[in-house]
């Protein structure tokens, strides 16, 4: 079998070039393309082109090319130890909702490493060639609030895997470690945090008494973390933001990326067309409204947690900003549906 030092790597670093990874580690490159190779033989596939590394402070991804195709491809990711859960977390989600997730060529849930197919195109590429419109995101977010719906046995497994918690009876002590934690936040604001906090108490409160399970929140469910196999199906992918949290989290990211690209009415449909698969839980629709409004606002601090699962020695200077950022959001932005 050919190895890595005989088959040419393009390196994209992006604007990342003060990340520290273990790629620059010569036995830890050879141990995971290695067992990239491995699988890829098990499913009787050949490389036929050079490999393509994308080095991020938080993955490392290779694409092997497998055919003359543009889709015959499969893709190596190592997550940071923080995003490790993800391996394991994929392999689990092909066990336990097929038909909404890749199923792994191969997992090693020890070391956060995954093989993956190539699961088809990007949502956003579908969209930017116009073969997609506003509508496939009302198909796009039902599916996965189906999914969600079909996860919720399952938030006790999925947190023994490592998956964090941002549970919302958690929140509050997410948010007081958020505030405590980070060098960006100026002495004012966060006193005007800390003064906001019976805000959050009362929120949580009011969210968790209309008894809506938990289940998985993507966290970070933008139209290039779907693929878009064929015309009405979708598949969900990159689980290294994930927790378990409330299911209506999961909005935030798409409802801005719709309202950005589609405008406010759009994100209204949208929104409804998420709650559709969660009327049979039998809570008035005002009341899955006013769970979504809330549950958005809230799942701003997922978004300031997960900036940090970052490969150990990485400079989190920006990560602080981001995350700043998203928990002065919770209060000083207008509610987003």
């Amino acid at each position: 079998m050919r190895r890595d030092t005989d088959i040419p790597t393009l390196v994209d670093r992006g604007r990342f070039t003060h990340a520290v990874t273990p790629w620059e580690q010569d036995a830890w490159r050879e141990a995971a393309l290695g067992w990239a190779e491995r699988g890829l033989a098990r499913h009787g596939l050949r490389e036929t082109g050079p490999r393509e590394a994308r080095i991020r402070p938080w993955s490392v991804i290779v694409r092997f090319r497998t055919g003359p195709g543009a889709r015959d491809a499969a893709w190596f990711k190592a997550s940071a130890p923080d995003a490790g859960f993800e391996a394991a977390l994929g392999g689990a989600l092909a066990d336990w909702v097929p038909e909404h997730v890749m199923t792994p060529l191969a997992v090693e849930p020890d070391r956060g490493w995954s093989l993956l197919p190539d699961g088809g195109p990007l949502f956003r590429d579908v969209l930017d060639t116009g073969g997609a419109g506003p509508e496939d995101w009302l198909t796009a977010v039902g599916q996965y609030a189906r999914m969600q719906r079909a996860l919720t046995p399952y938030t006790d497994r999925m947190t023994d895997l490592g998956v964090p918690s941002g549970r919302t009876r958690h929140l509050p002590e997410i948010f007081d470690g958020l505030v405590a934690d980070n060098p960006t936040l100026a002495p004012d604001t966060r006193r005007a945090l800390r003064a906001a906090r019976p805000r959050l108490l009362d929120w949580c409160a009011e969210l968790d008494a209309f008894g809506i399970p938990d289940s998985l929140d993507h966290c970070d469910l933008h139209d290039a973390q779907l693929l878009a196999p064929r015309p009405g199906r979708f598949t969900f992918f990159d689980w290294g933001d994930a927790a378990v949290s409330h299911p209506f989290t999961s909005l935030l990211v798409p409802a801005r990326a719709v309202l950005e690209r589609h405008g406010p009415e759009t994100v209204t449909a949208v929104r409804d067309g998420y709650l559709e698969p969660w009327h049979d839980l039998g809570i008035p629709l005002a009341d899955l409204r006013r769970a979504a409004t809330l549950a958005v606002r809230l799942a701003s601090l997922g978004r300031a947690v997960s900036w940090f699962r970052l490969f150990p020695g990485t400079p989190a200077d920006d990560c602080h900003e981001a995350s700043a950022y998203w928990v002065e959001a919770l209060f000083a932005e207008p509610d987003l549906l």
